[in-house]
């Protein structure tokens, strides 16, 4: 959760990306000190529901909500079992911002040619595949270069070994740098007049305004808004979990100027 402060909100001021009404998402909280800042200069808040951008849309400017996504991992129901012991099932630690999606308890270390990363986070539920997503930086330490790809996108990736409690594996295949992409709704697609496939170019609403052009649009009926990046996008962008980005162009084309 992304705590909203007075000192915040004053900096965004003095940017000039203070909007009215100023818009928050449920991993935002705001300080009492936030609140009485927006009130006392009769800016209106703004909550932006799950499922829904109506409050977005009216203000002429398409948002999307930021989950900055670090290295984890996704694992097979048997892989599990190598890893933390015979008929284990991974336990949730906190959900995440999409339904039915979880942070687990569980974490491994991952061994690459040239260094390690300990406390990697598993994902749930199981998958049908193994699947590691690390940054850029990452690479470097572990020693492999994996390319940038669309979850599920494996072949040809290169492999790692995994050590968990109790159980090592080495997969030949899985570890990727995970594409940007944007998560949406069937309802969500349609507000903004996209369909899965499609590439949105989004800019960072920060003191960074990195454009990233080529934003792969994934709808789903499970889905919730939300706009995923790594950690190497996010720290080159000054964005963190519940910032926003906003919506410039769509397919390669930038929108043109609204009077």
């Amino acid at each position: 959760m992304t705590v909203i402060t007075e000192t915040h909100l004053r900096a965004e001021m003095l940017k000039g990306t203070l909007s009215n009404p100023y818009f928050i998402s449920h991993q935002h909280r705001l300080t009492p000190a936030a609140r009485d800042f927006l009130r006392d200069r009769g800016i209106k808040i703004e909550v932006m529901g799950s499922n829904s951008i109506q409050n977005i849309v009216q203000t002429k400017e398409w948002r999307i909500p930021v989950g900055v996504s670090n290295r984890h991992v996704h694992l097979s129901p048997h892989d599990v079992e190598v890893l933390f012991g015979k008929g284990y099932e991974l336990t949730p630690y906190r959900p995440l911002s999409q339904p039915g999606q979880f942070a687990a308890e569980e974490t491994v270390t991952l061994v690459g040619p040239k260094g390690i990363l300990s406390r990697v986070r598993v994902l749930g539920p199981a998958r049908e595949l193994t699947q590691v997503e690390i940054s850029r930086t990452d690479g470097f330490t572990l020693g492999i270069h994996p390319p940038v790809r669309l979850s599920g996108s494996i072949e040809g990736t290169p492999g790692i070994t995994l050590v968990g409690k109790v159980g090592s594996i080495t997969i030949s295949q899985g570890v990727i740098v995970a594409k940007n992409h944007v998560h949406m709704s069937p309802d969500d697609a349609k507000e903004f007049k996209v369909k899965d496939g499609d590439r949105l170019m989004v800019q960072a609403i920060s003191d960074r305004p990195v454009v990233f052009p080529e934003v792969v649009v994934r709808v789903n009926e499970r889905f919730t808004l939300d706009f995923h990046i790594d950690t190497d996008e996010a720290n080159a962008a000054n964005l963190r979990t519940g910032d926003f980005v906003k919506v410039i162009g769509k397919n390669g084309e930038l929108f043109r100027a609204r009077a």
